[in-house]
């Protein structure tokens, strides 16, 4: 399995890689080095419950030293079911500027007969396949597959390949990640790990990961997980991304985060120089004329990378790890995050702004300082400026910020490495909860005209940080036409009671919007027969359908803390007008302000001057809950949602 992770890995969004030639666009045929143990192939293992398709032998065996690693892979699968014909090919990608694939075995087993399918590569498919074309992104991996013609339930297929990695950018510097995650029992699962002594390889594994035995023999050092029948641990329901890694070995050539930050340096510090006659010089002229003050001129510089540079990831040769120059960026004006970090680093350096770029992950970066140092592990770069003793996060490949660099909040990608010549560790980025509401929705009902006729009503949304950019964004790449179409079929199924007529937005220049509706609400009085008075729920309040937290199964980890949204901040109100004046109206609702999940919620009903008022905000201050608080949290939840926004009106209205 550890090939096709590897790969997988390898092939993220605007991640940092990049080396030298082995320049092999095409599978080599032939048997496994002479370090690999080609196991037999087990019998199936005792499992009642099995899936359509059944790991006979999982076998991941790898090889690093001081120029890089080799990954053998070996996988042997019983399809047991019809369904199970479904995955009828296999296939594996690679780099061809500084990765080599050669194919091994393609085979069914059947009745004890080998049926050979690889055939020296005479079904195999090899191809360009681009997968995230549409998201801009060029990566030049390579592909070999083979349809598996014949396939019968019943069969064995035995798949091997050993896919060879070489690093020299890094200097040699590679990493191994090997995870338990097939479905059901494997027969036999082995992980197997060889590196010779004077190669700086160290190891760890999570949670219900095997202990590994450790030998040595040779001048080479070996470390070996091997059991029959083995099930992998299945990952909490809910908990944070630390908890979830489990059955996991992680290890790595590098010598700490220190190791890659320096590494990296020369790359970004040589990127970021101007040519004598660079045009940008005169972008950097115009940006300083324009205001002495380093916050404004970084935000201007921010704003011409974002504006002025399309986003477009190169992955191929050295554009992986290696960004393109500052020069080279503003000319062909597109790039991806290396190459717009790179281009504004240079302009906040003639500019006098102290900034550096930092090495983040985008997505479950959460207990990225308990994990081996790799710098796979990294998929975006951006800037942190420092001015006046303050940080500041900037994300070129952004677009359409305004406001100011004050309104740029810390990203949420929890570490960051920053890129020094003399190196550094880890650091977190801290959030801080949010101290004005992103969303606010104001619903105004003007229902004095009576209860059983259409009612004027206004809705108010006013979106701030990155939701009011958003909407920004789709007015100036959609019509508005479509825009409000989209709103009206949106709000036509969720609100049905309110019949739109008018839709208007507004945009102030520190990025709030607002989009205002104007229409008629349609008001449902229904009598209570318990208390001869006719009511009005507003539509969706007293539902009873709480988010609360799933329940887990026994099993490593299930007492870890759930994760929750942050920082988040919504707001709520619904104005209703009343006929004459409120006289004998009443309201019934929940008054009610307290702490629900790391969330600071507040609920008002009120009924003051004829108009019934129901408000409310939640405000997420943290971003785990202890599992001990998690069956109070859904108990409150619960009874939270149960209670409805009632008004009651006079007997006999």
């Amino acid at each position: 399995m550890r090939g096709l992770k590897w790969a997988a890995i390898a092939a993220v969004s605007g991640s940092l890689l990049a080396g030298a030639a082995l320049a092999d666009d095409k599978p080599l045929y032939g048997p496994p080095a002479k370090w690999v143990r080609v196991a037999d192939i087990p019998p199936p293992p005792k499992d009642d419950q099995a899936p359509s398709t059944q790991v006979l032998l999982d076998d991941s065996q790898s090889w690093h030293d001081g120029t890089g690693s080799t990954f053998y892979t070996r996988r042997v699968v019983k399809v047991l079911r019809s369904e199970g014909l479904q995955g009828g090919s296999r296939s594996v990608t690679w780099d061809p500027v500084r990765e080599k694939v050669t194919l091994h075995t393609l085979a069914i087993v059947r009745d004890g007969q080998r049926i050979d399918l690889l055939k020296q590569g005479e079904d195999v498919l090899v191809l360009r396949r681009e997968r995230n074309l549409e998201r801009a992104m060029l990566d030049g991996r390579m592909t070999a597959s083979v349809q598996i013609k014949d396939l019968r339930v019943g069969d064995e297929v035995d798949f091997a390949y050993t896919l060879e990695h070489r690093e020299p950018l890094l200097g040699g510097r590679t990493n191994d990640f090997e995870r338990m995650g097939w479905t059901g029992v494997a027969g036999r699962y082995r992980a197997r790990l060889l590196w010779p002594d004077g190669t700086p390889l160290t190891w760890r594994a999570t949670a219900a990961f095997p202990t590994p035995k450790v030998d040595k023999s040779g001048g080479v050092n070996e470390l070996v997980v091997d059991i029959n029948d083995a099930k992998p641990p299945k990952a909490p329901v809910g908990a944070p991304a630390r908890f979830q890694r489990l059955g996991m070995l992680e290890a790595t050539t590098y010598s700490g985060w220190d190791d890659i930050s320096r590494r990296m340096a020369p790359l970004y510090g040589k990127a970021s120089e101007l040519s004598a006659d660079s045009p940008l010089r005169a972008e950097v002229a115009a940006i300083a004329a324009s205001s002495p003050d380093p916050k404004v001129r970084a935000f201007k510089a921010l704003q011409l990378v974002e504006d002025k540079t399309r986003y477009l990831f190169l992955g191929m040769g050295d554009g992986g790890y290696k960004p393109a120059s500052a020069d080279e960026t503003w000319a062909r004006k597109f790039g991806d995050c290396k190459a717009k970090t790179v281009l504004l680093l240079a302009l906040l350096r003639e500019l006098g702004v102290a900034a550096e770029p930092v090495l983040v992950q985008t997505a479950g970066a959460d207990g990225l300082d308990e994990r081996a140092p790799s710098a796979s592990l990294f998929n975006h770069v951006l800037v942190r400026a420092r001015i006046d003793g303050k940080s500041y996060w900037l994300d070129g490949t952004r677009s359409g910020d305004i406001g100011g660099i004050d309104g740029q909040r810390p990203p949420p990608f929890r570490w960051g490495l920053p890129v020094r010549a003399t190196g550094a560790t880890l650091e977190e980025i801290v959030q801080a909860p949010l101290s004005r509401p992103e969303t606010e929705g104001k619903i105004h009902i003007d229902a004095s005209g009576g209860l059983d006729k259409p009612a004027p009503s206004t809705m108010t949304m006013t979106f701030r940080g990155d939701a009011g950019l958003a909407l920004a964004r789709a007015l100036r790449t959609t019509s508005r036409a479509d825009v409000e179409r989209g709103l009206k079929q949106q709000l036509s199924s969720s609100s049905s009671w309110l019949t739109i007529q008018t839709i208007d937005f507004d945009f102030a220049p520190d990025g709030v919007a607002k989009v205002m509706i104007a229409g008629s609400a349609d008001m449902d009085w229904r009598m209570n027969d318990d208390i001869g008075a006719r009511e009005y729920k507003f539509p969706g309040s007293g539902s009873g359908a709480a988010a609360t937290f799933p329940r887990r199964e026994p099993g490593p980890n299930d007492d870890a803390p759930y994760a929750t949204p942050f920082p988040t901040y919504s707001s709520a109100v619904v104005e209703i007008v009343l006929p004459n004046k409120g006289e004998g109206f009443s309201v019934k609702g929940l008054n009610w302000s307290g702490r629900l999940a790391n969330s600071e919620i507040v609920r008002t009903a009120t009924l003051n001057d004829g108009v019934a008022r129901f408000t409310q905000s939640n405000r997420s201050v943290g971003r785990e809950l202890p599992f001990s608080e998690v069956e109070e949290a859904n108990k409150t939840a619960r009874r939270l949602a149960a209670e409805g926004e009632i008004i009651r009106a006079p007997k006999g209205s």
